[in-house]
């Protein structure tokens, strides 16, 4: 149980349905994926976002090569923060961006940490509830047969009648 709450948890900070999926195909009690769901997505915008700066400036500066500002990528994300600014980047982050990414993109145009981890909180509780809701209402009709928790799958007959 304990590695199922681990491997749920970290790849919730990577990508955010990832939780209710995993909450959900592991049998967990609906709080329970939730919990998880927001502690893994808070974990990795409390990394980038507190730890941000010197990850940045003692591992990928050394890393990666002085890179063109201007390019098409970094365009389309001064569009999305000048068209949504900080609350709708963080209420886009679960859906459009990973925790990683919309954290990031906060961080870069200078958005303050206490802002970006109140903001990013309020959408993780709102997308995990909405998220966790979904699945675990509608999770027989809409999730394929290999992801539903075991006491959920059909039975097979292995008998020849």
């Amino acid at each position: 149980m304990t590695w199922k709450i681990i491997s749920i948890y970290l790849l919730t900070m990577l990508k955010f349905i990832a939780g209710p999926l995993g909450g959900y195909a592991a049998g967990f009690h609906f709080l329970v994926t939730i919990a998880i769901t927001v502690t893994g997505m808070m974990s990795s915008v409390f990394l980038f976002t507190y730890l941000g700066t010197t990850l940045k400036k003692h591992v990928l500066d050394r890393l990666f090569t002085r890179r063109k500002k201007f390019t098409k990528r970094n365009r389309r994300f001064v569009m999305v923060w000048n068209k949504y600014g900080l609350r709708g980047v963080a209420f886009l982050t679960p859906l459009i961006f990973t925790p990683i990414g919309g954290t990031l993109l906060m961080a870069s145009m200078g958005a303050p940490r206490g802002k970006v981890f109140f903001s990013m909180f309020i959408s993780a509780v709102f997308w995990s509830l909405f998220f966790t809701t979904l699945i675990y209402t509608f999770g027989q009709e809409i999730i394929p047969e290999f992801i539903r928790p075991a006491d959920l799958r059909p039975a097979v007959s292995l008998s020849a009648e």
